[in-house]
Protein backbone atom coordinates (compact mmCIF):
# COMPACT_ATOMS: atom_id res chain seq x y z
CA UNK A 1 0.00 0.00 0.00
CA UNK A 2 2.92 2.36 0.94
CA UNK A 3 4.53 1.76 -2.31
CA UNK A 4 1.14 2.23 -4.20
CA UNK A 5 0.46 5.24 -2.19
CA UNK A 6 4.28 6.89 -2.84
CA UNK A 7 3.18 7.24 -6.74
CA UNK A 8 -0.02 8.96 -5.68
CA UNK A 9 2.27 11.06 -3.50
CA UNK A 10 4.84 12.04 -6.73
CA UNK A 11 1.13 12.47 -8.96
CA UNK A 12 -0.31 14.74 -6.49
CA UNK A 13 2.91 16.85 -6.24
CA UNK A 14 3.29 17.37 -9.74
CA UNK A 15 -0.55 18.11 -10.89
CA UNK A 16 -0.60 20.75 -7.16
CA UNK A 17 2.73 22.51 -7.61
CA UNK A 18 2.35 23.72 -10.69
CA UNK A 19 -0.42 25.82 -8.93
CA UNK A 20 1.35 26.92 -6.16
CA UNK A 21 4.21 28.07 -8.73
CA UNK A 22 2.06 29.84 -11.05
CA UNK A 23 3.33 33.40 -10.50
CA UNK A 24 7.03 32.24 -10.51
CA UNK A 25 5.79 30.24 -13.81
CA UNK A 26 4.38 33.22 -15.61
CA UNK A 27 6.82 35.98 -14.77
CA UNK A 28 9.89 33.44 -15.92
CA UNK A 29 8.09 32.68 -18.97
CA UNK A 30 6.89 35.96 -19.78
CA UNK A 31 3.04 35.13 -19.82
CA UNK A 32 0.22 36.54 -17.87
CA UNK A 33 -0.83 34.61 -14.86
CA UNK A 34 -4.07 33.33 -16.94
CA UNK A 35 -2.21 32.68 -19.56
CA UNK A 36 0.54 30.43 -17.66
CA UNK A 37 -2.71 28.37 -16.24
CA UNK A 38 -2.79 26.67 -19.59
CA UNK A 39 0.12 24.84 -18.16
CA UNK A 40 -2.52 23.32 -15.87
CA UNK A 41 -4.90 22.31 -18.13
CA UNK A 42 -2.62 20.84 -20.59
CA UNK A 43 -1.82 18.28 -17.36
CA UNK A 44 -5.28 17.99 -16.94
CA UNK A 45 -5.95 17.43 -20.66
CA UNK A 46 -3.11 14.73 -20.31
CA UNK A 47 -4.65 12.78 -17.99
CA UNK A 48 -8.26 12.82 -19.56
CA UNK A 49 -6.62 11.51 -22.76
CA UNK A 50 -4.45 9.16 -21.41
CA UNK A 51 -6.32 7.65 -19.32
CA UNK A 52 -8.77 5.82 -21.60
CA UNK A 53 -6.34 5.48 -24.03
CA UNK A 54 -4.00 3.05 -21.68
CA UNK A 55 -6.41 1.62 -20.09
CA UNK A 56 -7.67 0.00 -22.59
CA UNK A 57 -4.65 -0.93 -25.32
CA UNK A 58 -2.68 -2.27 -22.15
CA UNK A 59 -5.77 -4.00 -20.86
CA UNK A 60 -3.76 -7.15 -21.32
CA UNK A 61 -0.45 -6.15 -19.89
CA UNK A 62 0.11 -7.53 -16.50
CA UNK A 63 -0.97 -5.41 -14.13
CA UNK A 64 2.53 -4.49 -11.82
CA UNK A 65 4.14 -4.64 -14.99
CA UNK A 66 2.08 -1.69 -16.33
CA UNK A 67 2.20 -0.13 -12.74
CA UNK A 68 6.00 0.44 -13.48
CA UNK A 69 5.97 1.58 -16.98
CA UNK A 70 3.56 4.64 -15.77
CA UNK A 71 5.41 5.92 -13.19
CA UNK A 72 8.54 5.64 -15.77
CA UNK A 73 6.36 7.54 -18.56
CA UNK A 74 5.48 9.59 -15.45
CA UNK A 75 9.00 10.52 -14.24
CA UNK A 76 10.56 11.46 -17.85
CA UNK A 77 7.26 13.66 -18.73
CA UNK A 78 8.49 15.46 -15.71
CA UNK A 79 12.17 15.87 -16.46
CA UNK A 80 11.29 17.07 -19.97
CA UNK A 81 9.34 19.69 -17.62
CA UNK A 82 12.44 20.64 -15.98
CA UNK A 83 14.00 20.97 -19.67
CA UNK A 84 11.50 22.57 -21.37
CA UNK A 85 12.77 25.67 -23.22
CA UNK A 86 9.32 27.99 -23.71
CA UNK A 87 6.04 28.52 -22.42
CA UNK A 88 5.26 26.23 -25.69
CA UNK A 89 7.12 23.47 -24.99
CA UNK A 90 6.27 23.86 -21.13
CA UNK A 91 2.58 23.03 -22.24
CA UNK A 92 3.82 19.82 -23.74
CA UNK A 93 5.81 18.68 -21.22
CA UNK A 94 3.10 18.94 -19.01
CA UNK A 95 0.98 17.49 -21.42
CA UNK A 96 3.08 14.16 -21.40
CA UNK A 97 3.35 14.02 -17.57
CA UNK A 98 -0.25 13.89 -17.20
CA UNK A 99 -0.87 10.71 -19.82
CA UNK A 100 -0.09 8.27 -17.04
CA UNK A 101 -1.64 9.95 -14.19
CA UNK A 102 -5.37 8.60 -14.63
CA UNK A 103 -4.44 4.53 -15.76
CA UNK A 104 -1.78 4.70 -12.68
CA UNK A 105 -4.37 5.83 -10.12
CA UNK A 106 -7.18 3.25 -11.43
CA UNK A 107 -4.65 0.42 -11.51
CA UNK A 108 -2.99 1.09 -8.12
CA UNK A 109 -7.06 1.34 -6.60
CA UNK A 110 -8.05 -2.12 -8.03
CA UNK A 111 -4.74 -3.72 -6.94
CA UNK A 112 -5.83 -1.56 -3.32
CA UNK A 113 -9.38 -2.95 -3.54
CA UNK A 114 -8.23 -6.39 -4.49
CA UNK A 115 -6.10 -6.85 -1.31
CA UNK A 116 -7.78 -5.24 0.90
CA UNK A 117 -10.47 -7.52 3.75
CA UNK A 118 -14.24 -8.15 2.41
CA UNK A 119 -15.95 -4.42 3.65
CA UNK A 120 -12.92 -2.63 3.47
CA UNK A 121 -12.56 -1.53 -0.10
CA UNK A 122 -13.27 2.11 -0.31
CA UNK A 123 -10.99 2.25 2.88
CA UNK A 124 -8.43 0.81 1.00
CA UNK A 125 -8.65 2.84 -2.38
CA UNK A 126 -8.63 5.97 0.39
CA UNK A 127 -5.24 4.54 1.27
CA UNK A 128 -4.03 4.69 -2.44
CA UNK A 129 -5.31 8.47 -2.73
CA UNK A 130 -3.42 9.48 0.85
CA UNK A 131 -0.46 9.32 -0.98
CA UNK A 132 -2.25 12.44 -3.27
CA UNK A 133 -3.81 14.12 -0.53
CA UNK A 134 -0.56 13.88 1.56
CA UNK A 135 1.55 15.38 -1.59
CA UNK A 136 -0.67 18.76 -0.57
CA UNK A 137 0.54 18.81 3.05
CA UNK A 138 4.65 17.58 2.31
CA UNK A 139 5.41 17.82 -1.34
CA UNK A 140 3.55 20.68 -2.55
CA UNK A 141 4.54 23.24 0.27
CA UNK A 142 8.30 21.78 0.25
CA UNK A 143 8.30 21.44 -3.69
CA UNK A 144 6.56 25.19 -3.57
CA UNK A 145 9.07 26.64 -0.84
CA UNK A 146 11.80 25.24 -3.48
CA UNK A 147 11.13 26.79 -6.38
CA UNK A 148 10.13 30.18 -5.36
CA UNK A 149 13.53 30.41 -3.33
CA UNK A 150 15.43 28.25 -6.04
CA UNK A 151 13.12 28.50 -9.70
CA UNK A 152 10.28 26.86 -10.53
CA UNK A 153 12.55 24.37 -12.28
CA UNK A 154 13.85 22.72 -9.23
CA UNK A 155 10.39 21.73 -8.04
CA UNK A 156 9.87 19.56 -10.60
CA UNK A 157 13.19 17.60 -10.21
CA UNK A 158 12.52 16.85 -6.86
CA UNK A 159 9.18 15.25 -8.54
CA UNK A 160 11.32 13.54 -11.03
CA UNK A 161 13.23 11.93 -8.23
CA UNK A 162 9.93 10.92 -6.53
CA UNK A 163 8.99 9.18 -9.49
CA UNK A 164 12.34 6.82 -9.80
CA UNK A 165 11.85 6.19 -5.75
CA UNK A 166 8.24 4.66 -6.67
CA UNK A 167 9.86 2.25 -9.71
CA UNK A 168 11.90 1.29 -7.04
CA UNK A 169 9.30 0.31 -4.33
CA UNK A 170 7.04 -0.80 -6.54
CA UNK A 171 9.37 -3.46 -8.41
CA UNK A 172 10.39 -4.16 -5.09
CA UNK A 173 7.24 -4.59 -2.95
CA UNK A 174 4.35 -4.95 -4.34
CA UNK A 175 3.30 -8.42 -5.60
CA UNK A 176 2.76 -9.83 -8.81
CA UNK A 177 -1.54 -8.87 -8.73
CA UNK A 178 -2.87 -12.03 -10.20
CA UNK A 179 -5.74 -11.44 -8.52
CA UNK A 180 -6.39 -8.77 -10.60
CA UNK A 181 -7.36 -10.42 -14.39
CA UNK A 182 -6.31 -8.66 -17.59
CA UNK A 183 -9.44 -8.71 -20.21
CA UNK A 184 -8.81 -7.20 -23.38
CA UNK A 185 -9.45 -3.55 -25.25
CA UNK A 186 -13.62 -4.07 -26.44
CA UNK A 187 -14.41 -5.47 -22.78
CA UNK A 188 -12.73 -2.31 -20.93
CA UNK A 189 -14.10 0.01 -23.60
CA UNK A 190 -17.78 -1.65 -22.98
CA UNK A 191 -17.67 0.69 -19.68
CA UNK A 192 -18.06 3.47 -22.01
CA UNK A 193 -21.47 1.58 -23.08
CA UNK A 194 -22.99 1.97 -19.20
CA UNK A 195 -25.24 4.89 -18.21
CA UNK A 196 -24.18 4.94 -14.52
CA UNK A 197 -20.35 4.90 -15.68
CA UNK A 198 -20.95 7.70 -17.92
CA UNK A 199 -23.52 9.78 -15.08
CA UNK A 200 -20.77 9.32 -12.69
CA UNK A 201 -18.04 10.55 -14.47
CA UNK A 202 -20.23 13.19 -15.31
CA UNK A 203 -20.85 14.08 -11.49
CA UNK A 204 -17.16 14.06 -10.97
CA UNK A 205 -16.01 16.32 -13.94
CA UNK A 206 -18.84 19.48 -12.99
CA UNK A 207 -18.91 18.79 -8.95
CA UNK A 208 -15.31 18.92 -8.71
CA UNK A 209 -14.43 21.80 -10.93
CA UNK A 210 -15.16 24.22 -7.89
CA UNK A 211 -12.15 23.19 -5.80
CA UNK A 212 -9.68 23.54 -8.79
CA UNK A 213 -11.22 27.04 -9.92
CA UNK A 214 -10.41 28.28 -6.45
CA UNK A 215 -6.74 26.13 -6.05
CA UNK A 216 -5.52 27.09 -9.56
CA UNK A 217 -5.06 30.67 -8.31
CA UNK A 218 -4.52 30.31 -4.58
CA UNK A 219 -1.43 32.19 -4.46
CA UNK A 220 -2.30 35.86 -5.53
CA UNK A 221 -5.78 34.88 -3.92
CA UNK A 222 -3.64 34.97 -0.66
CA UNK A 223 -1.49 37.79 -1.58
CA UNK A 224 -3.72 40.27 -3.15
CA UNK A 225 -6.46 39.89 -1.37
CA UNK A 226 -5.76 38.42 2.04
CA UNK A 227 -3.40 40.21 2.18
CA UNK A 228 -0.77 37.70 3.37
CA UNK A 229 2.74 37.60 3.02
CA UNK A 230 4.25 35.33 0.07
CA UNK A 231 6.40 33.33 2.46
CA UNK A 232 3.39 32.22 4.35
CA UNK A 233 1.61 30.80 1.34
CA UNK A 234 3.62 27.49 1.25
CA UNK A 235 1.89 27.34 4.98
CA UNK A 236 -1.31 27.59 3.36
CA UNK A 237 -1.03 24.52 0.67
CA UNK A 238 0.38 22.54 4.16
CA UNK A 239 -3.29 23.34 5.50
CA UNK A 240 -4.97 22.70 2.24
CA UNK A 241 -3.33 19.35 2.37
CA UNK A 242 -3.93 18.88 5.73
CA UNK A 243 -7.65 19.25 4.75
CA UNK A 244 -7.19 16.92 1.93
CA UNK A 245 -5.94 13.82 4.23
CA UNK A 246 -8.31 14.87 6.58
CA UNK A 247 -11.12 14.60 4.12
CA UNK A 248 -10.03 11.37 2.44
CA UNK A 249 -9.96 9.41 5.79
CA UNK A 250 -13.71 10.38 6.36
CA UNK A 251 -14.29 10.01 2.51
CA UNK A 252 -13.29 6.80 2.92
CA UNK A 253 -15.29 5.70 6.23
CA UNK A 254 -18.37 6.74 4.36
CA UNK A 255 -18.11 5.45 1.03
CA UNK A 256 -17.91 1.96 3.46
CA UNK A 257 -20.99 3.16 4.72
CA UNK A 258 -22.90 4.64 2.11
CA UNK A 259 -21.34 5.18 -1.22
CA UNK A 260 -24.26 7.94 -2.38
CA UNK A 261 -24.47 9.29 1.19
CA UNK A 262 -20.58 10.11 1.00
CA UNK A 263 -21.12 11.82 -2.23
CA UNK A 264 -23.84 14.15 -1.47
CA UNK A 265 -22.73 15.26 1.52
CA UNK A 266 -19.11 15.85 -0.30
CA UNK A 267 -20.53 17.63 -2.55
CA UNK A 268 -23.34 19.52 -0.25
CA UNK A 269 -20.22 20.45 1.55
CA UNK A 270 -18.13 21.81 -1.18
CA UNK A 271 -21.14 24.37 -2.19
CA UNK A 272 -21.31 25.88 1.55
CA UNK A 273 -17.96 26.01 1.91
CA UNK A 274 -17.30 27.56 -1.71
CA UNK A 275 -19.61 29.92 -1.16
CA UNK A 276 -17.92 30.86 2.13
CA UNK A 277 -15.29 31.38 1.04
CA UNK A 278 -15.89 34.48 -1.68
CA UNK A 279 -16.00 36.15 2.04
CA UNK A 280 -13.32 34.39 4.07
CA UNK A 281 -10.86 35.13 1.40
CA UNK A 282 -10.36 39.02 2.98
CA UNK A 283 -8.80 37.83 6.11
CA UNK A 284 -5.57 36.05 6.27
CA UNK A 285 -6.96 33.53 9.21
CA UNK A 286 -10.15 32.89 7.54
CA UNK A 287 -8.47 32.84 3.99
CA UNK A 288 -6.58 29.97 5.83
CA UNK A 289 -9.40 27.98 7.36
CA UNK A 290 -11.18 27.96 4.23
CA UNK A 291 -8.33 26.09 2.13
CA UNK A 292 -8.20 23.81 4.51
CA UNK A 293 -12.03 22.76 4.43
CA UNK A 294 -12.16 23.23 0.79
CA UNK A 295 -9.21 20.29 0.55
CA UNK A 296 -11.52 18.59 3.01
CA UNK A 297 -14.71 18.65 1.32
CA UNK A 298 -12.60 18.07 -2.40
CA UNK A 299 -10.92 14.95 -1.06
CA UNK A 300 -13.95 13.56 0.60
CA UNK A 301 -15.72 13.21 -2.90
CA UNK A 302 -12.64 11.03 -4.80
CA UNK A 303 -12.75 7.87 -2.85
CA UNK A 304 -16.93 7.79 -3.03
CA UNK A 305 -16.56 8.83 -6.74
CA UNK A 306 -13.52 5.66 -7.52
CA UNK A 307 -15.70 2.95 -5.08
CA UNK A 308 -19.13 3.88 -7.22
CA UNK A 309 -17.49 3.57 -10.79
CA UNK A 310 -15.88 0.36 -9.75
CA UNK A 311 -19.61 -0.94 -8.69
CA UNK A 312 -21.50 -0.32 -11.77
CA UNK A 313 -18.83 -0.78 -14.48
CA UNK A 314 -18.79 -4.83 -13.73
CA UNK A 315 -16.24 -6.48 -16.02
CA UNK A 316 -14.54 -2.84 -16.92
CA UNK A 317 -13.04 -1.72 -13.98
CA UNK A 318 -10.26 -0.92 -14.88
CA UNK A 319 -10.95 1.95 -17.78
CA UNK A 320 -14.18 3.10 -15.37
CA UNK A 321 -11.34 3.53 -12.25
CA UNK A 322 -9.00 5.06 -14.55
CA UNK A 323 -11.55 7.34 -16.04
CA UNK A 324 -12.74 8.97 -12.44
CA UNK A 325 -9.35 10.53 -12.84
CA UNK A 326 -9.82 11.49 -16.01
CA UNK A 327 -13.23 13.13 -14.97
CA UNK A 328 -11.88 15.00 -12.07
CA UNK A 329 -9.36 16.30 -14.68
CA UNK A 330 -11.49 17.25 -16.92
CA UNK A 331 -12.58 19.25 -13.51
CA UNK A 332 -9.42 20.55 -12.99
CA UNK A 333 -8.51 22.14 -16.52
CA UNK A 334 -12.24 23.41 -16.90
CA UNK A 335 -11.89 24.70 -13.21
CA UNK A 336 -8.79 26.17 -14.06
CA UNK A 337 -10.38 27.99 -17.10
CA UNK A 338 -13.14 29.36 -16.03
CA UNK A 339 -11.15 30.81 -12.57
CA UNK A 340 -9.23 32.24 -15.08
CA UNK A 341 -12.25 33.54 -17.26
CA UNK A 342 -13.67 35.72 -14.31
CA UNK A 343 -10.37 37.07 -13.20
CA UNK A 344 -9.43 37.87 -16.55
CA UNK A 345 -13.12 39.92 -16.55
CA UNK A 346 -11.99 41.73 -14.06
CA UNK A 347 -14.40 40.11 -11.16
CA UNK A 348 -11.43 39.75 -9.05
CA UNK A 349 -9.88 36.88 -7.23
CA UNK A 350 -12.59 35.93 -5.14
CA UNK A 351 -15.19 35.12 -8.38
CA UNK A 352 -13.34 31.43 -9.06
CA UNK A 353 -14.85 30.90 -5.36
CA UNK A 354 -18.08 32.06 -6.86
CA UNK A 355 -18.29 30.12 -10.18
CA UNK A 356 -16.84 26.70 -7.84
CA UNK A 357 -20.01 26.84 -5.89
CA UNK A 358 -22.12 27.08 -8.86
CA UNK A 359 -20.49 23.87 -10.00
CA UNK A 360 -20.77 21.91 -6.58
CA UNK A 361 -25.22 22.89 -7.36
CA UNK A 362 -24.52 21.47 -10.45
CA UNK A 363 -23.10 18.48 -8.84
CA UNK A 364 -25.67 17.80 -6.56
CA UNK A 365 -28.06 18.29 -9.54
CA UNK A 366 -26.43 15.67 -11.20
CA UNK A 367 -26.22 12.96 -9.36
CA UNK A 368 -29.55 13.41 -7.80
CA UNK A 369 -30.61 12.51 -11.90
CA UNK A 370 -27.88 9.78 -11.70
CA UNK A 371 -29.48 7.89 -8.45
CA UNK A 372 -32.80 8.72 -9.87
CA UNK A 373 -31.95 7.19 -13.37
CA UNK A 374 -30.79 3.93 -11.16
CA UNK A 375 -33.53 3.32 -9.38
CA UNK A 376 -35.79 3.80 -12.31
CA UNK A 377 -34.12 0.99 -14.04
CA UNK A 378 -34.27 -1.44 -11.40
CA UNK A 379 -37.60 -1.12 -10.28
CA UNK A 380 -38.27 -1.63 -14.72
Amino acid sequence: MLALALGGFGIGTTEFVTMGLLPDIASAMGVSEPTAGHAVSAYALGVVVGAPLIAALCARVPRKRLLVVLMVAFTIGNALTVLAPTFATLVVARFIAGLPHGAYFGVASLAAATLAPVGQRAKAVAAVMLGLSAANVVGVPSATWLGQHLGWRDAFVVVAAIGLATVAALLRYVPELTGIRTTNPMTELGALRRPQVLLTLLVGAVGFGGMFAVYTYITTTLTDVADMRAGLVPLVLMLFGLGMVAGNIVGGVLADRGVDFAIVAALGAMVVILAGFVAAAHNPYTAAIGAFLIGASGAALAPALQTRLMDVAADAQTLAAALNHAALNIANAAGAWLGGLVIAAGLGYTAPATVGAGLAVLGVVLFTITVWTSRRTVHS
